[in-house]
């Protein structure tokens, strides 16, 4: 179950590492059931080239693909970003116990040294 969940984990992160795709995730955010061909306008390069980028995306689970007559439409999931989201909520819970540890201790370092200069 949890390697299950790592290798999904993993997917998403590695398909959010291209700022092409992370683009066109915000696109589809604001637009659902977007043309590809519409899709790929803003960016400098081929058809192809953006269908590579989808299928990656797709593969991750964060795009579905539907066909409309002769026209593929995009369309975004977020299941999987929340996935990541709580992954990175763990850690992030994770460093600010340790971060919140780490300032009491520099202020009580800070008292104790305090005390020490009064005598």
């Amino acid at each position: 179950m949890v390697k299950y969940q790592e290798d999904n984990i993993s997917q998403t992160f590695a398909a959010l590492s291209d700022p092409t795709r992370r683009a066109i995730l915000e696109r589809l955010a604001e637009e659902d059931h977007i043309p590809v061909s519409t899709l790929a306008e803003p960016f400098d390069m081929s058809l192809p080239a953006i269908s590579k980028h989808l299928r990656v995306l797709e593969r991750a689970g964060l795009l579905m693909q539907e066909k409309d007559g002769r026209i593929r439409r995009c369309r975004l999931v977020t299941e999987p970003l929340q996935g990541a989201a709580d992954w990175l909520d763990r850690y992030r819970q994770f460093w600010e116990a340790q971060l919140d540890a780490l300032a009491d201790f520099i202020e009580q370092t800070a008292n104790e040294s305090e005390v020490k200069s009064e005598k």
